[in-house]
């Protein structure tokens, strides 16, 4: 309770008694009763309630979140420059009163779905794009009463701004900049673009007309029934050429695979061949030089051992008469000269 609706109480109370004490001299007047010390009480009582009626009238609070124009009887215009701020504040009772305005954020917001909006039923604004597609787009506006122009916006539209004003605007806004795009743009790469250009139309026309805009919300777009159907459609297709792009990578990726397999195979098999006739030529080589000097060491006394062991591999010793032939001939290991 403020001290305005507390004096006007108190005043209340005052006319009250006023009443009362009228009454009651009434009464005793014509009863022939005395009336002594009423008729002061009387007048007490009627200047305590014009006074404090007077206050009441004249003192207003005006509330943290909220301002206030003051009409007025008095001077030109009808109306104070000044708009009244937070706070207490003196008119002149009976010749001024004020009009409130909240100067909170206010929000208008347009939407296809039921009881979200201002309006109960469907509510969305309908767009014909650059390339003749129907959307309806969901948005919000966010706004607030400009402080310095209160008196202004009361003589334009006194509490009919947002029908008048907000609605109307915001809608021919998002229809006008909506349709200078393509509907892909407005879904994809130019949304951002579109709904800073709506932001700047809107606060440029707010600020003409005493408002200032907070924020604007693109809340949702959405298509016609048959563009959306095309879309799905578009999407089921691209989906399955990338399927068939998947499998066609996946086909060449399994070839590549089995080329490198194949290839690395054969350079397994030239590598291993190669290794076996290098192999078989150091063998050879070495069964070379194993003969080269085997016969470098042969001599006709170790050919001649061998040959008798060969003879009979138990004899450990054998005498022969002197100047006699052998019982069987030695070979001859005399090198014979062609």
């Amino acid at each position: 309770m403020n001290i305005s609706t507390l004096l006007q109480g108190i005043a209340s109370f005052a006319w009250i008694g006023f009443i009362g004490v009228l009454v009651t001299i009434f009464i005793r007047t014509s009863r022939n009763q005395p009336v002594k010390g009423l008729s002061t009480l009387v007048i007490v009582f009627l200047v305590a309630a014009v006074l404090l009626t007077a206050l009441g009238a004249g003192l207003v609070f005006i509330e943290p979140d909220q301002m206030a124009v003051v009409v007025t009887v008095i001077g030109q215009g009808g109306i104070r420059q000044e708009a009244l701020t937070a706070g207490l504040h003196w008119i002149v009772p009976f010749a001024e009163r004020v009009e409130r305005y909240s100067i909170l954020n206010q929000t208008y917001t347009m939407s296809s779905v039921a009881d979200e909006g201002q309006f109960a039923s469907e509510d969305s604004i309908q767009v014909r794009t650059k390339d003749g597609q129907q959307v309806y787009i969901d948005a919000s506006v966010i706004y607030a009463i400009d402080p310095l122009k209160a008196t202004d916006l009361y003589r334009t539209w006194r509490f009919s701004y947002e029908d008048g004003l907000v609605r109307p605007q915001a809608r021919g806004v998002i229809r006008d900049v909506a349709s200078q795009y393509g509907v892909e743009e407005i879904v994809s790469s130019k949304r951002t673009e579109m709904q800073q250009g709506i932001t700047e139309e809107l606060t440029r026309i707010f600020s003409a007309n005493n408002l200032v805009l907070r924020d604007f919300v693109l809340r949702n777009i959405r298509f016609s029934d048959e563009y959306a159907l095309a879309v799905e459609q578009k999407q089921i297709a691209e989906q399955q050429a990338q399927q068939a792009k998947f499998v066609v990578e996946s086909k060449k990726q399994e070839a590549e695979q089995a080329r490198q397999v194949a290839q690395g195979q054969a350079d397994a098999a030239v590598i291993a061949a190669q290794g076996a006739a290098e192999a078989r030529l150091i063998q050879a080589e070495a069964e070379a030089k194993a003969n080269q000097l085997l016969a470098q060491s042969l001599t006709p006394q170790l050919v001649q051992y061998q040959y008798v062991l060969k003879l009979a591999p138990g004899v450990q010793s054998i005498f022969i008469p002197s100047d006699n032939q052998f019982i069987l001939p030695l070979p001859d290991t005399a090198t014979t000269t062609p």
